[in-house]
């Protein structure tokens, strides 16, 4: 039985491939969390959101997915921080 082979000839294109190509931005996303409602803790809160807000925005490779954050929730346990398990589904 013969065997049937096909010859594909390579392009002739002088452009490689990868230099038709955009370098894509990641997708970061930050999850910030306090334990408690005490102010001490709310205002470590609101400056985690605006550090990773602004390392995020800033850097030129990353694109934003997303703030996720648990508000004074204990963590002892996660079955309460449901922008924890947000964090994992995606």
């Amino acid at each position: 039985m013969a065997k049937n082979i096909t010859f594909i000839p390579a392009r002739t294109n002088n452009i490689s491939l990868a230099e038709n190509l955009e370098p894509q931005k990641k997708k970061m996303a930050a999850y910030c969390r306090v334990s408690t409602d005490q102010v001490e803790q709310l205002t470590s809160y609101e400056a985690q959101v605006s550090y990773y807000t602004n390392y995020i925005g800033n850097h030129p490779d990353y694109e934003m997915a997303g703030i996720y954050a648990d508000e004074g929730i204990s963590a002892t346990n996660t079955k309460k921080r449901e922008q924890f398990h947000l964090t994992n589904m995606q």
